[in-house]
């Protein structure tokens, strides 16, 4: 069938239409190619001197011929067909193109009004592309139209599928790199087909472009024949559409004809949904063979350059030590797109040409999913409180945190389910995280057969869950930055797999703060759970707390990380984190039975503080604190109380200040997060010459790196997770770590010599209470009684 599409004697394009569309293509492609080389004299009205070239350039030409021709022809079936559609590029670097294609439809001006419709805005455009004070050289946040940072591969797909979920209406064309297409999360995000709805979710139009090179390499996709390519996407469930070849006429037909049958294929899935037959929808997909660098320079200094991994960047070096004959070679580059014929005398695109383009928010520069502050509604939030669980008083016995959440979160999925604007992502974890309580409002979203036992499954669901933590992670983003809100769970050990993603879409959230018409989105919401103390019986590589060690390198505007110590906590984190903008909001959290310490009126206010003294715990407020118990995490918190029980009981003359921490940046001095304590507050809290053991949920150098300027920084001493795990126990774990009860009085004792021979007979207690539980697991395999059914007591 497509082969039939594509040889058709029956013409899409007018030679009219054919001619201008050529000519819209030209001028796309002199821009490119100005942006990449010129500072001065951009319509060429006096031969080219060198005076008129950037000092450095910087850029990449080879994928931008091959954008600009399908930003073309998208725009024309945007208007033929009155559609809804944005464009993700997904070649690194192909900045060039989509700030042509928005220039010349308008957006690029509009805002930003300095770049205007004229010579002296082709000028600036030219100038500030990949150069100081201006614009990166990929399809960044400063970009109209872009919802995806071009500058790390591989998560095209993914954002585009999580920008259509619960967008009927929306078509994202998305370009897919030959090149990006070798990484293991764009190979994977073509299963995404798998979880769309046609009725409720709108279309991702992948565009696989095959240009044959990587920067010195051939790519994989583009050296396979064509039977081979054709059978592996239809593998993926997808139909493919071939466009191929050099002569720029006959693709230009053959683009538009792919383009209508996709558009009509689209329209037929979307029929079929409502008349369902009971067999899963092939969505078309078109691959676009073309040469790298096409209409670029054929050769220079002997070495084939179009079509060959050399045009991949700057195929042609101009400047004072490169060859003389180089700058004329680019003045006939750029004079052979003939401007003359495309640009008026001011400089300004033809009429004829102008209105090619689509009007309005039609344009995909302008398109308002592209903005997606600009759509962002605010969830209906159930009161958290109502899902509080009643403690009488501390150590009352809990269910699991995440589990009372989940009930939470259900509610969220109930209010939300008209707006269709929130969503809970994961890599088949949400009931192993006991989130289990969605279930009960929603399914999750399946496109695929559906067998007799299976659970939870359905065609449409607020639920969506693939075993990729990339997909996940892409798919949530591409969910925020259009305009709504979600969560990603997550195993705690598992979440480092998206390291690089986190650094991507905490670097645009940066920047977008910084542009003044970006709006905010909601934030990006990510709930670990599964954590390294109660990983017990997975093993040592389920075992890592060190995901949020990463997350702090980012800026203090835009990460936080918060680490409640029971089930209210985590209710009062979780509601403040959905209504949040514009942060990435990791929040740790255990899912198995767990004490629970403060009441839901306790807990908001320990919440909003995010730091406090625990006065149930600590028995210093009539004395001068000889030592400071701190504590961040549920387990950390567990074992801080366990051992102050044993202070209280055997050194009963020893003053304990018990501090809990949420909010890990309160260690921060407010200089550095806007979160931290000033100085002040934190050594009323710490005490400037008290020593302070501190139980952390991560590895312990993170705290000391937070509080290193601290006034008290040598008296801080932190155990904490430092790579010591196996199948064990649970308590187990938190002894190969050293931070259980029984070290943590030792540290105590170690430090405060007024503990005289008490002190003495407690630690060798201690010592032969380690020996006990050793020789006990090791018998009974699970931990000693009085472990299991410790109790605080007042």
């Amino acid at each position: 069938m497509e082969k039939e599409l594509i040889n058709s004697t029956a013409e899409t394009l007018s030679p009219d239409l054919l001619q201008k569309i050529n000519a819209y293509w030209r001028a796309a492609n002199y821009l490119s190619v100005g942006q990449l080389y010129l500072r001065h004299n951009p319509l060429l009205k006096e031969p080219l001197k060198l005076e008129h070239v950037k000092n450095m350039l910087l850029g990449h030409w080879g994928t931008t011929p091959g954008q600009n021709f399908i930003y073309t022809h998208l725009n024309r079936i945007i208007k033929q067909y009155d559609l809804s559609m944005i464009y993700v590029s997904g070649p690194g670097h192909g900045g060039p193109a989509v700030v042509a294609g928005t220039y010349l439809e308008g957006t690029h001006t509009e805002v930003y009004p300095n770049i205007t419709q004229d010579e002296d805005g082709l000028r600036k455009l030219f100038t500030q592309f990949s150069y100081p004070g201006g614009i990166s050289s990929h399809a960044s946040p400063q970009t109209p139209g872009s919802i995806h940072e071009g500058g790390e591969l591989g998560y095209s797909l993914s954002h585009s599928f999580g920008a259509v979920m619960d967008n009927p209406d929306l078509i994202v064309a998305c370009v897919v790199g030959d090149g990006e297409a070798e990484t293991g999360p764009l190979a994977t995000a073509w299963h995404s087909n798998k979880f769309l709805n046609p009725l409720t979710d709108g279309t991702v139009l992948p565009i696989l472009h095959l240009n044959g090179y990587k920067i010195s390499n051939p790519t994989v996709l583009a050296r396979i024949s064509h039977e081979e390519l054709e059978q592996l996407f239809r593998g993926y469930g997808w139909n493919p559409i071939f466009v191929e070849g050099d002569e720029p006429e006959q693709m230009h037909r053959d683009m538009a004809k792919a383009l209508d049958y996709a558009v009509d294929r689209i329209k037929q899935v979307k029929y079929d949904a409502r008349h369902p037959n009971g067999c899963r929808p092939r969505w078309p997909m078109i691959i676009l063979r073309s040469p790298k660098g096409w209409t670029g320079p054929k050769e220079v200094d002997g070495y084939k350059i179009e079509d060959n991994f050399r045009s991949h960047q700057i195929p042609l070096s101009v400047s004072a030590s490169a060859p003389a004959e180089h700058l004329q070679m680019l003045e006939s580059w750029m004079k052979s797109y003939r401007p003359e014929e495309l640009f008026d005398e001011k400089g300004k695109l033809i009429a004829e040409l102008q209105a090619l383009a689509p009007e309005g928010d039609k344009r995909m520069g302008a398109n308002p999913h592209t903005n997606g502050g600009n759509l962002l509604r605010n969830l209906r939030l159930p009161d958290f409180r109502n899902y509080a669980v009643t403690v009488e008083s501390p150590g009352a016995d809990g269910e699991g945190d995440t589990h009372v959440s989940g009930r939470f979160l259900r509610d969220v999925i109930k209010e939300n389910q008209d707006k269709r604007n929130f969503r809970i992502f994961g890599p088949d974890e949400t009931v192993s995280n006991r989130l289990d309580a969605v279930f009960e409002t929603t399914n999750r979203q399946w496109d695929a057969p559906i067998a007799e036992h299976d659970e939870f499954l359905a065609a449409e669901g607020s639920i969506t869950e693939m075993l990729s933590e990339h997909q996940c992670e892409g798919w949530l983003e591409g969910y925020l930055l259009t305009g709504r809100h979600g969560l990603f769970n997550c195993y705690e050990a598992f979440i480092h797999i998206v390291d690089s993603m986190f650094n991507q879409h905490a670097k645009w959230l940066k920047t977008t703060s910084e542009i003044s018409w970006r709006r905010r989105i909601a934030s990006l919401n990510i709930l670990l759970t599964s954590t390294v103390w109660r990983q017990d019986h997975n093993g040592f590589t389920h075992q890592d707390p060190g995901f949020i060690d990463h997350v702090v390198n980012k800026k203090a505007t835009i990460v936080r990380v918060y680490l409640p110590p029971d089930a209210n906590c985590l209710l009062s984190v979780m509601d403040h984190c959905l209504r949040s903008y514009h942060y990435v909001n990791v929040i740790v959290a255990g899912k198995h039975p767990a004490p629970q310490w403060l009441n839901m009126d306790e807990a908001v206010a320990h919440c909003t503080r995010g730091i406090g003294i625990w006065k149930f715990a600590s028995n210093d407020q009539d004395a001068e604190t000889d030592v400071v118990m701190a504590c961040c995490g549920d387990v950390p918190t567990l074992e801080t109380l366990a051992a102050v029980s044993i202070i209280r009981e055997h050194l009963p003359d020893i003053r304990v200040r018990v501090i809990n921490v949420v909010d890990l940046f309160k260690l921060q001095k407010s200089t550095e997060h806007t979160h931290g304590l000033n100085d002040k507050d934190y050594n009323e809290l710490f005490t400037t010459d008290k020593p302070v053991i501190f139980a952390f949920h991560g590895y312990p150098w993170l705290v000391h790196r937070l509080t290193y300027n601290r006034a008290n920084n040598t008296g801080m001493h932190v155990r904490g997770y430092k790579e010591e795990g196996t199948i064990t126990t649970s308590f187990d774990m938190t002894v190969l770590n050293e931070m259980d009860r029984f070290h943590l009085v030792m540290d105590v004792i170690d430090r405060l010599p007024q503990t005289g021979s008490k002190g003495v007979y407690l630690k060798q207690l201690l010592q032969d209470k380690l020996i006990e539980h050793k020789h006990y697991i090791n018998i009974n395999g699970k931990d000693m009684p009085e472990i299991l059914n410790w109790k605080w007591k007042q």
